[in-house]
């Protein structure tokens, strides 16, 4: 049981425990994550899981189906913080078949586990991140997803503030764009304070996102927006589309959004996180073959290809440089990382060109060496392809930690005099 001074967390969908690691780096006395539930469908061999449960020895550690948990489970729980990275599915949602009893959303879309699990427990604080296309998703409706989770807070009676970030951007070794969002219950201290402040200053100076990942304050008036979001959550899935930019905030359903331009730290080069070339298995080398096939694979190329009705039409690819640069931060990891692939990191060290190796992935995320040790290199580089740069939440963890100093009350000694 956590006392007045912790925060009791749950972490969702923690693959191999990046939220949970960087809030322990924030403050490991303020965050006590209660119990974390990670779950592969499909899968026998449940390797992140296993990842999590051996690197945190406290806590519950769940590995079940998040849709078999008991609301139950998360009334007793009462945590104060919910965190987790989930899939950017498909939202559209529709009425209950008893009509105007309820709505319910597509089955197996686990943003509806979240909201279950904000129904029962009522947070204080809610920490999620996703790929930043979820802005924009679904092509045919865009903005549609992301309304609805934010028409789905405010009915939960949260207000929200999203914003992209990207890790180079703000000193890191990985050039990963990843979609935040925080929610925070209305009425508690910091919202409160938050809602004498215009949308304005809380997007471009003083929200919770800008304090930390500061940007230039000069707006481009062409690239922000405003807009309220209909009561119906039925009539956002079937009719709203909106240009929702990198940054927002949503109160009581109305909706301020702008692109924001970050001020920039020097990031970590490549050559920052590699290990030395003396520990590096010869397996990790290229092979000729497979210098031959990345040549190929990161080269131009305009190819004929036919679709299935027959029509014929050239896919093009633009060329990239056959190895990635050791004085700039990496390019985003795949899960398909390792692999002969397009997207895979190759690094030429001494004139020999080789993968990157488990622990330097790892390093590029934030986590310690050996935090996958004891999968397959397929399974760690899959992780690391599926996790985020935990450096970003131990900066927002201090961000927490900083509103919740604001919000412990303070006792006023008072002196009288005659």
């Amino acid at each position: 049981m956590s006392d007045s001074n912790t925060l009791k967390v749950i972490e969702l969908f923690a693959g191999v425990g990046g939220f949970r690691r960087g809030l322990e780096q924030a403050n490991p006395s303020l965050f006590d994550v209660v119990w974390g539930n990670q779950w592969e469908p499909s899968r026998k061999a449940q390797d992140a899981f296993e990842c999590y449960a051996r690197n945190f020895q406290s806590g519950i550690h769940s590995n079940e189906d998040i849709a078999t948990v008991t609301n139950d489970t998360f009334q007793e729980l009462a945590p104060d913080m919910v965190v987790g990275g989930f899939p950017c599915q498909d939202y559209s949602v529709a009425r209950t078949l008893s009509g105007e009893q309820g709505i319910r959303g597509k089955k197996g879309v686990l943003f509806w586990e979240i909201k279950r699990v904000l129904e029962s427990a009522h947070p204080k604080y809610v920490l999620l991140e996703n790929v930043d296309r979820l802005l924009k998703s679904p092509s045919s409706q865009r903005g549609r997803d992301f309304a609805v989770m934010l028409a789905t807070f405010r009915d939960l009676d949260y207000s929200v503030e999203w914003r992209v970030i990207n890790a180079a951007e703000y000193g890191f070794a990985q050039r990963r764009r990843r979609v935040f969002i925080f929610a925070y219950k209305n009425g508690i201290p910091f919202e409160e304070a938050q809602s004498k402040l215009d949308e304005n200053e809380i997007v471009f100076k003083n929200g919770f996102f800008a304090k930390s990942f500061p940007v230039k304050e000069t707006p481009y008036k062409d690239r922000m927006g405003a807009e309220l979001l209909p009561d119906d959550i039925v009539e956002i899935s079937d009719e709203f589309s909106f240009n929702f930019h990198t940054a927002g905030i949503m109160r009581e359903g109305k909706i301020f959004t702008a692109h924001v331009d970050p001020v920039l730290t020097k990031p970590t080069p490549l050559r920052d996180i590699l290990i030395d070339e003396k520990l590096v298995d010869e397996k990790f080398y290229l092979t000729p073959e497979e210098e031959e096939k990345f040549r190929y694979l990161r080269g131009p190329k305009k190819i004929e290809r036919t679709s299935a009705d027959g029509h014929k039409y050239h896919f093009s690819e633009g060329g990239m440089s056959p190895t990635d640069e050791l004085d700039k931060p990496g390019r985003t990891m795949l899960t398909s990382e390792g692999s002969i692939n397009r997207s895979t990191h190759i690094v030429e060290v001494d004139g020999k060109k080789r993968f990157l190796t488990p622990i330097e992935c790892e390093r590029l995320n934030g986590f310690p060496d050996d935090w996958t040790a004891g999968m397959s290199n397929r399974m760690r580089y899959f992780c690391m392809g599926n996790a985020l740069v935990v450096d970003l939440i131990e900066i927002m963890g201090r961000r927490i930690e900083e509103i919740e100093k604001v919000s412990e009350p303070v006792d006023i000694q008072m002196e009288l005099t005659f």
